[in-house]
């Protein structure tokens, strides 16, 4: 495959699943804190508590899933488990009624991502060639937050209808939302085990198939892992970042549209951002990423007013569309074919280890504990923004220049 060849039909396929996938998701987890905090009544540290663990539950998966799918080559049906998972725990969030079955469905949810995280960005890199790779990811991050695009306008539509400009979620608004998520949910598992295909690996990638374990992903993957570590431990869940907007006032129709903003430009910029970093530096566009994201979260620590956090919050989502194709595709680079699935695997992994004390420090931090007692709301965000620039120097140092660690296997 060419530099001017087309993508892959596994690139579009992945991408049309993680679309509707996002279409069902972005109707409910966007609004779950709301719905844990005014119809459960449940503090910040809980959310966070259930956020992280979340998360962290997921981590362990997501590091065998990556493994197994290396070893055994299982790279679709890996990833049809784990979507099919989180499609099958979502209509409980129906029936929950207290914050201990929320966490038990959100945690059930997350392990389904788990599942199938790292076989998945396996197959997009399996099926892509190194001159095409930042475009690949760049395309299927603005698949995946167009559906967030359109499940959000499906969610303004339903609280506009069931509660207009009320400021506190109630508790049919959200069992509503529910209901709508499911169709594109299922929709989504049927998509991609009919559509994709298994790569077969080259011959390198068969010989190393029994190799399988974290071993030998080499020191700059692991320099590159430390530093996306210490960036996220202050980039706690982004609940806070709506439980914010609320508490500068903000209505939940408000938060929903200003939701859609960050995602209409996380879309826009995925894409583009992504085809740049095969023609530049994806160390420099994370690098500039990481630095755009602690001005943010220092703005967001001193804004004043409801528009000033909308403001912040979309440009949030430029952020995100910057380093979303290049920091995956930047794996690639860093890492043999052979163990991209153990590397994603790790790299989510680890991540979602330092999500649960990320959110918990967040919400202890929120709520104003010893030192950061007269911060308030602000700390999470001062803390975020502290953690990342500290990375950006770790990455900055410690990270030497990608090349592509080889050809690999193209669909």
């Amino acid at each position: 495959m060419q530099g001017g060849a087309k993508l892959s039909r596994n690139v579009w396929v992945t991408s049309a699943t993680s679309f509707l996938t996002d279409v069902s998701s972005e109707m409910v987890t966007n609004l779950l804190p709301l719905f844990l905090a005014n119809v459960i009544g449940v503090g910040t540290a809980t959310i966070g508590l259930i956020e992280g663990v979340a998360e962290s539950t997921a981590s362990l998966v997501k590091l065998a899933s990556g493994a197994l799918s290396d070893r055994f080559r299982a790279r679709k049906s890996l990833a049809v488990a784990g979507y099919a998972l989180s499609a099958a725990a979502k209509p409980f969030f129906y029936v929950a009624t207290t914050w201990v079955f929320v966490a038990g469905v959100r945690w059930v949810d997350r392990v389904g991502k788990g599942i199938r995280t790292a076989p998945r960005d396996a197959l997009l890199a399996d099926s892509t060639a190194p001159s095409q790779r930042g475009l690949a990811f760049g395309v299927h991050r603005a698949a995946d937050t167009g559906g967030a695009v359109a499940g959000l306008l499906v969610a303004i539509f339903i609280v506009s209808s069931v509660q207009s400009g009320a400021v506190d979620l109630q508790s049919a608004t959200f069992r509503t939302l529910v209901l709508a998520s499911l169709v594109p949910a299922f929709l989504a598992v049927a998509v991609l085990a009919i559509g994709a295909r298994e790569v077969r690996p080259s011959a390198a990638a068969a010989s190393a198939r029994r190799r399988w374990g974290i071993g030998g992903l080499g020191r700059r993957f692991g320099f590159f892992l430390f530093a996306a570590a210490i960036f996220d431990l202050g980039n706690s869940s982004d609940a806070f970042l709506v439980l914010r907007a609320q508490e500068r006032g903000l209505s939940v129709v408000g938060i929903l549209w200003t939701l859609l903003g960050f995602n209409l430009v996380y879309t826009l910029v995925s894409t583009p951002a992504g085809a740049l970093s095969d023609r530049l530096r994806r160390k420099t566009l994370l690098l500039a990423g990481w630095v755009f994201y602690a001005v943010i979260y220092l703005g967001l620590a001193i804004a004043e007013s409801s528009v000033h956090v909308v403001v912040l919050f979309i440009l949030y989502g430029a952020y995100y569309g910057l380093v979303a194709g290049s920091g995956k595709a930047l794996i690639a680079d860093l890492v043999e074919p052979s163990r991209w699935g153990t590397a994603y695997g790790t790299y989510h992994g680890v991540l979602g280890f330092t999500n649960l004390p990320a959110s918990l420090v967040a919400g202890v931090l929120w709520q104003g504990v010893g030192p950061w007692a007269g911060f308030g709301p602000r700390a999470p965000f001062v803390f975020g923004a502290v953690m990342a620039v500290i990375a950006a120097i770790l990455l900055a140092l410690l990270v030497s220049d990608e090349s592509p660690a080889d050809e690999g296997t193209v669909a």
